[in-house]
């Protein structure tokens, strides 16, 4: 800007000397553009003075000043406008508010006019209408949350159930491995007998136990073990074979024989079991037992 205003001066100081020589050279002689070009190329002093600088910056400042000023009024002329539109809302939602209670206390007083109920007998009824309603969400409110709190309570337990059964099947677990490794029946007896202080009714624990007990020569005691187990599963072949053993080894033929039986209807496995186990060594001769166990073979022998 300033660079523009240095221009204009110096175009000021060039047409006043301009005008000087045209002075000098009378007003029948015209100044043409050689003239001038000559008088350009031998000027002895600056065409400017630091008058024309101090003019120029006086003006710069005044612009500047002016340009403030415009800023400052523009600012607030933009503050009133927001300050009246605000103005105007405000009293816009004011007597909007007017207008609405001016219509409910006209609603009103129609009501009391043609025989209803006064405002504070209107204010009581909604105002223990508005109370039975609140109670009655209360109540329902209140009901939900009960029933949400049980069913919490309820998958908590089940919760806490599962990983209790789940540590404890982990545990049952361990021990049917550890009682599989045992060569000792006692120990295996051990095993079996921690698995039934977890599981009580375990019948393959119980079965297994009566197998163990069977190696330690205490028939009798298999025989309990087993019936026990067949009163939880009537259908478990491993019980029904076990307690044919047992019977066997006191001498029972026909309830060994009897459960033996049973115990093949369940698997056929346990028919080869019992041809070679030395608890029916003694009923090889027995002949509802050869011809339960042994049919099959001498069928196939015969052909």
């Amino acid at each position: 800007m300033i660079r523009y205003y240095l221009m204009f001066a110096l175009v000021l100081t060039f047409a006043g000397q301009a005008f000087a020589q045209q002075q000098q050279l009378g007003p029948e002689e015209e100044l043409t553009a050689e003239d001038l070009e000559e008088s350009t190329r031998t000027l002895e002093k600056p065409m400017y003075t630091p008058f024309v600088e101090l003019y120029l910056l006086e003006e710069t400042k005044a612009l500047r000043q002016e340009m403030q000023n415009t800023r400052a009024e523009l600012i607030e002329k933009v503050v009133d406008k927001e300050l009246s539109v605000a103005d105007k809302t405000m009293s816009y939602a004011t007597d909007t508010v007017t207008y609405f209670f001016y219509l409910i206390a006209g609603a009103t007083s129609i009501l009391v006019v043609i025989g209803w109920n006064s405002i504070r007998d209107m204010r009581n009824q909604l105002t223990s209408l508005a109370e039975k309603r609140v109670n009655e969400l209360v109540v329902e409110y209140e009901q939900r949350l009960k029933a949400i709190e049980e069913q919490l309570q309820q998958k908590s337990e089940i919760i806490h159930q599962n990983q209790a059964e789940i540590e404890r099947t982990n545990e049952v677990h361990a021990l049917w491995l550890k009682a599989s490794q045992e060569t000792s029946q006692q120990n295996k007896i051990a095993a079996y007998d921690q698995i039934l202080d977890l599981r009580p009714d375990d019948v393959e624990a119980l079965s297994y136990k009566a197998d163990a007990v069977l190696e330690m020569q205490e028939p009798l005691w298999a025989i309990s073990l087993c019936q026990r187990a067949l009163k939880l599963a009537p259908d478990n072949g491993h019980a029904h074979y076990q307690l044919a053993c047992a019977y066997a080894e006191i001498g029972r033929w026909e309830d060994a024989v009897s459960n033996l039986e049973k115990a093949i209807e369940i698997s056929e496995a346990y028919r080869d079991d019992a041809s070679v186990d030395p608890s029916f060594e003694h009923l090889h001769d027995h002949e509802s037992f050869r011809n339960l166990v042994f049919q099959n073979k001498d069928d196939s022998t015969d052909a």
